[in-house]
């Protein structure tokens, strides 16, 4: 037994009470700052619940315009796109939530004649849509590439090739590939947004200058890159590349047209061998959401490579944007037409 003078005995029953009374106020204090901290965070959600709400809602038909809502919109936008990351687009289907989600979007960007679900969706719902193909069409470059003499060559061979060359390009969706045409439309996306909401106007025109800065940066870069080349063909998967051909003077030359799931018949093949052939090409493009077997096989063939050139139409698997697989892509082509 442990011995306790009896002053000390006398004094424990006050020495419990005080701090039992300390306890009760530390436990109070506690409980006050804890509710505290949860009205906090109770105040916070509910304040990122109404920036939420007070932002545009943005469905995208695709990747690039996703990349394009979410650029010229930043902080004022929700943006959604249409077609999931690693999916070919051109045959999507859109469930009944997606659906839902157009004829609830404060806006629609899409392309016309480029996914027809999204284009049956837009006009069965009341949603607002911005259709970015005639934005993008009257867009013109001002550049030197003996563009007379290389249009007289196109007149001549024009009717020879399957798919769309320079003279159907009003039948090609794939106007993203060119950073001058996408300017545009991040100049038009901007008015739209600013009609939505006047008061992020001047956000809006300040992020849209800011990517067309980019744009135009890439513009100058496939000038020069691209200005002083061996050969001015290219073979692709599939002629998404019509109008950076049209751009930057240089012809494509498909294993499919415009529809990546159509098949090479074997007259197209021949005529790919006759061009690889007589234009001295070096490499087939291939794409990563289309099977590169019969670009494959025909390059070994051929004694040729293949190479990745993409047309953009999902989001990069490396983790890249827009404006870095665009830069990607002028260099797989210079490295390919051998560009000096």
């Amino acid at each position: 037994m442990v011995f306790m003078p009896r002053t000390a005995r006398r004094a424990m029953p006050a020495l419990l009470t005080a701090a039992a009374l300390t306890l009760a106020a530390c436990s109070s204090t506690d409980d006050s700052g804890g509710s505290g901290a949860a009205e906090d965070a109770t105040t916070a959600s509910a304040d990122a619940t109404e920036a939420d709400s007070e932002r545009i809602t943005v469905v995208a038909a695709a990747y690039p315009l996703e990349f394009l809502a979410g650029a010229v919109g930043g902080d004022l936008v929700t943006v959604e796109s249409l077609a999931p990351a690693g999916a070919e687009p051109h045959d999507l289907e859109l469930a009944p939530a997606q659906v839902n989600a157009v004829e609830n979007a404060d806006l629609v960007v899409y392309l016309e004649g480029f996914q027809t679900a999204v284009d049956d969706a837009v006009a069965q719902t009341s949603s607002t849509a911005l259709d970015l193909i005639p934005v993008t069409l009257g867009v013109e470059h001002e550049h030197d590439h003996a563009e007379d003499e290389h249009a007289e060559e196109e007149a001549d061979t024009e009717d020879s090739h399957d798919g769309h060359d320079h003279g159907d390009l009003d039948f090609d969706p794939h106007v993203w590939l060119d950073p001058l045409r996408m300017a545009a439309a991040a100049e038009a996306l901007a008015e739209e947004l600013s009609a939505l909401d006047p008061a992020g106007a001047e956000t809006f025109h300040a992020n849209a200058d800011a990517l067309i800065a980019e744009l135009n940066g890439l513009d100058e870069a496939y000038h020069d890159g691209l200005a002083s080349c061996e050969r001015d063909v290219i073979v692709v998967s599939h002629e998404a590349y019509g109008y950076l051909a049209e751009s930057y003077g240089f012809e494509q030359v498909g294993l499919s047209g415009i529809d990546p799931d159509t098949e090479p018949s074997p007259a197209k093949v021949r005529e790919i061998e006759q061009v690889v052939t007589e234009n001295g090409v070096t490499t087939i493009f291939v794409e990563t959401l289309l099977s590169p077997d019969v670009a494959e096989v025909l390059a070994n063939d051929l004694g040729i490579t293949t190479a990745l050139l993409s047309p953009l139409e999902s989001e990069p698997e490396d983790g890249g944007d827009y404006l870095t697989q665009t830069e990607a892509n002028l260099e797989a082509l210079r490295t390919a037409m051998d560009c000096a």
